[in-house]
């Protein structure tokens, strides 16, 4: 589950946060004026995101390389992604 937070909250208490983010596996979205600006994940997660993004973007250069990649390949393999990184989090949670 991410929960959303205010900048004042982090300053208020990062170290709790970070606690929840390495123990309970909490996620925090931090806002500042409605507006999201970052994240606190676990480290697992954020190497996990980076290595599908990897995988994808490798597998879509070599595709291009040989030009056997249109624009509507390149947006598939992109969903792809983007599809494999969400199934990737919601395993992790679990």
């Amino acid at each position: 589950m991410t929960i959303r937070i205010t900048t004042l909250d982090v300053r208020q208490g990062l170290g709790d946060l970070l606690n929840k983010v390495v123990l309970r596996h909490d996620e925090f979205v931090i806002e500042r004026k409605g507006k999201s600006l970052a994240a606190l994940i676990p480290i697992e997660k954020l190497q996990s995101c980076q290595r599908i993004a990897k995988r994808h973007a490798l597998e879509f250069l070599e595709q291009q390389k040989n030009g056997d990649i249109s624009e509507d390949g390149a947006m598939e393999t992109a969903v792809a992604a983007q599809h494999e990184g969400r199934t990737a989090n919601d395993a992790g949670q679990k």
